[in-house]
């Protein structure tokens, strides 16, 4: 099973894709995100977004500038003030 991530500023929707886990740097600490995993709300700190595509790959480093972050049953979206 996938999880599927949006990553979206201001500006433009940066990714939409199936992947397999995602790292993301909350105020209270980073925190990873697997498909299944419970509703949950974050604000987001400056920091780097890590973008697993499968177990076991080497992570995709996306910087972020502050933002939300929402785990839903439709997968976990990102609104980042800024990213890239």
């Amino acid at each position: 099973m996938a999880l599927h991530f949006e990553l979206v500023t201001p500006e433009k929707l940066v990714r939409s894709e199936e992947v397999y886990q995602v790292v993301v740097p909350g105020t209270d600490g980073d925190f990873g995100v697997l498909e299944g995993h419970a509703p949950f709300m974050s604000t987001v700190r400056d920091g780097a977004i890590q973008i697993f595509a499968s177990a076991g790959a080497a992570p995709e480093i996306i910087p972020v500038e502050g933002g939300f972050a929402e785990v839903n049953e439709k997968g976990l979206t990102v609104l980042a003030e800024k990213a890239g």
